[in-house]
């Protein structure tokens, strides 16, 4: 069954459209908390809901705690808080639910509502269809004496800041290293400086005044230029960019080079491999470039491919039972430190791993990307594109045998098919990526 409202990572959209306005937001509350009240007849349930630095959260934050309380469900808030903290404290402090007010990398007039089930994990489809069904029906608010309260917790940064630093080796610390950390102006703003700086590195913050509507914008891990600029200026060790709700992780060496979430996935993968820990292998996505494939090969790491999510790739990591994943963008998953995605912990396992390794960055990545060409080719509907893409696919697949691949992916949310050539030399990917579509080609012309 098709889902209405949710999309790969909860409900999102611009402000003031629907479905991101208080009355649908109003009414999500309520639905989430009559599923929760069903789900556990016997306790009040009680969810935690925080929040990244948008203008618009405040009266997000007011509809979700009016629809919850309605239910009869208990609210506890944060503020601003990573959403990785917001899964954290779901299970740390055993809750029901925890939602987080945010659109992640998006800018500061989109917004969105993620909600994480009991434990801190993603709400499985199931439990969104749910929602989803009742949303349809109309609401019907609780007797007074059976209505939510709502309150704000104290510490809740401490606490999170606090098991940030657990994730880190104990016999190591940070005490030499001078960091730049760009919060993005948003959600890690006030956490992140503090968790580097009470492990012992300096530190230099940039992207740590928001406002209400600077989120990510020209900062953070999205916008990696202003963090290679203060790196470069402060003759910095490294620096770490977070997006705006804290869950992605791009980091810069002291040269001022960009390292995206394919190399420090492999560099916290390397690591383990070097002390011996046995993290089963690594998913990546279809979009993994393939060299890092071939890299984790030499290190006797095990590779799979995701559908591209931050989601799928858990999937696949709980289907195999293994423990290092992610994506390019920056969305790293190390499931022996979190359940979730988590820019700080993700760059702290990035920092051991080079503590462990006695090796930069430029020297721990020691593989070169292979070139990609991308072209997206404009569709008819109902055009039976991989039936006429067939013959130069294979065509394309056999001269890269070993030294490059082919993704087509037809877009979810416009009639184009993204056809993806990827090999160790740039006219290989282009002349490839061009053979196929021009086999697809519509009349309209393919834009690169």
């Amino acid at each position: 069954m098709a889902k209405k409202y949710f999309g790969t990572d909860g409900v999102r959209g611009e402000v003031g459209q629907f479905p991101i306005t208080p009355e649908f937001v109003l009414k999500l509350g309520y639905a989430a908390g009559q599923v929760l009240v069903q789900h556990d007849s016997e306790h009040k349930p009680t969810v935690i809901i925080g929040k990244d630095t948008r203008i618009s959260g405040y009266m997000l934050e007011a509809a979700l705690v009016a629809g919850f309380t309605a239910a009869g469900v208990n609210v506890i808030q944060t503020g601003p808080l990573p959403t990785p903290g917001v899964a954290y404290l779901t299970r740390a402090l055993r809750l029901s639910a925890g939602v987080m007010i945010s659109a992640s990398h998006n800018v500061y007039y989109d917004n969105g509502i993620k909600f994480f089930a009991e434990g801190g994990v993603k709400l499985s489809d199931e439990l969104e269809l749910e929602i989803e069904a009742k949303l349809d029906q109309e609401m019907q608010t609780r007797p007074s004496d059976l209505l939510g309260r709502a309150r704000r917790i104290n510490g809740a940064d401490d606490r999170y800041i606090e098991f940030c630093k657990s994730t880190f080796p104990s016999h190591l610390d940070l005490r030499g290293l001078k960091l730049v950390v760009d919060t993005a102006n948003g959600a890690g703003y006030d956490v992140a400086p503090k968790v580097f700086h009470e492990l012992g590195a300096q530190v230099i913050s940039i992207g740590n005044e928001p406002n209400g509507y600077n989120i990510n914008d020209k900062c953070g891990a999205t916008h990696p230029k202003a963090l290679q600029a203060a790196v470069l200026q402060n003759e910095a060790d490294y620096g770490i960019a977070l997006d705006g709700d804290g869950d992605r992780l791009i980091m810069v060496d002291k040269n001022g080079k960009v390292y995206d979430g394919d190399s420090l996935i492999y560099v916290i993968a390397k690591a383990r491999a070097k002390e011996g820990v046995k993290i089963g292998g690594v998913v990546g996505t279809v979009m993994t470039n393939m060299a890092m494939e071939l890299a984790l090969k030499d290190q006797g790491v095990e590779f799979a491919r995701a559908k591209v999510g931050d989601r799928y790739v858990l999937e696949q990591l709980h289907q195999r039972g293994w423990l290092i994943g992610g994506e390019a963008s920056g969305h790293i998953l190390c499931m022996d430190k979190h359940n979730t995605g988590d820019g700080i912990i993700s760059a702290l396992q990035v920092l051991a791993a080079l503590r462990t390794l006695k090796q930069d960055l430029a020297l721990a990545v020691d593989w070169q990307a292979y070139l990609q060409t991308m072209i997206n080719v404009r569709i008819q509907k109902d055009q039976d594109w991989q039936s006429v893409s067939a013959e130069a696919l294979a065509e394309v697949e056999k001269e890269l045998e070993g030294k490059g691949r082919v993704v087509l992916r037809a877009s979810g949310t416009e009639p184009v098919v993204r056809v993806m050539v990827e090999a160790k030399q740039a006219d290989w990917a282009r002349n490839g990526a061009e053979k196929i579509a021009a086999a697809i080609q519509t009349p309209s012309k393919a834009k690169k």
